[in-house]
């Protein structure tokens, strides 16, 4: 029965959220940058709370602190250098603009290979405890949205119909499914390496949340932006800690 849970997660988390993120673009442009935008910051609160409050105490508590620091460290690093030389996140540059047939299937790998690393996270977390697993979808769902949007942004205006964007964010979405099959019977089997994956899934989620999607919210520097932005953070981080309290 386990598996059946994974396996609906997996879903939720990948082929569910580009699908969300396919519904709202029939919201007006203004609509669907101010609910974007929102999920965006919100997103912010709940990937810093899964892995400050539930994916590093449960990594520590399996193994060595310092084995635990360690890894994340590494998963950092891995990150930085695989989204400079894949760019999975959207170009905003006047060179990007140039090569933007080009940048498509940069986008669809790079999105593919992001969307395995949140398969691997969620069996991971499931493997660990069921609420661990809730939250961890809850945090992948909601800052995977706003990224599919501006994928579908990307692709649309690389000359792509709605439809065709909307299918290969589909297909690239499906490699979380596959990969976090593979990972949950893997992992099961190896039970030491799950800290290790927990640690290696928290710096993903710091990654996004602190190289990402807080630079990006400084963009916005007024009073009205600033506080909207800080309430749903901790309403985000909030979320995360009455999941685990519940649980």
């Amino acid at each position: 029965m386990e598996i059946a849970y994974v396996l609906i997660a997996l879903f939720l988390g990948s082929i569910g959220s580009v699908a969300l993120a396919g519904l709202m673009l029939t919201l007006n442009n203004e609509k669907l940058k101010k609910v974007s935008t929102y999920l965006m910051y919100l997103a912010g609160g709940t990937l810093l709370g899964a892995a400050f409050l539930g994916m590093i105490p449960k990594a520590i508590s399996m193994t060595d602190s310092t084995q635990v620091f360690q890894s994340i460290l590494i998963g950092i690093l891995f990150f930085f250098v695989l989204e400079k030389i894949i760019l999975w996140r959207s170009c905003r540059n006047q060179n990007c603009e140039r090569h933007m047939h080009a940048a498509v299937p940069l986008i669809l790998i790079g999105d593919a290979f992001h969307n395995a690393v949140d398969g691997v996270v969620i069996s991971a977390s499931f493997l660990t405890s069921p609420e661990l697993g809730i939250f961890v979808t809850l945090s992948v769902i909601l800052h995977e949205i706003p990224q599919e949007l501006g994928d579908f942004g990307i692709l649309i205006k690389s000359g792509l119909s709605r439809s065709r964007a909307l299918w290969f964010n589909l297909l690239s979405g499906s490699t979380a499914i596959i990969f976090g099959v593979l990972a949950y019977y893997t992992l099961d089997s190896v039970t030491s390496l799950i800290p290790y994956a927990l640690a290696f899934s928290a710096a993903s989620f710091l990654y996004i949340a602190l190289a990402d999607l807080i630079p990006e919210m400084h963009r916005r520097t007024s009073l009205k932006d600033s506080l909207i932005q800080i309430v749903l953070i901790l309403f985000g981080i909030l979320i995360i800690y009455l999941a685990k309290q519940w649980n």
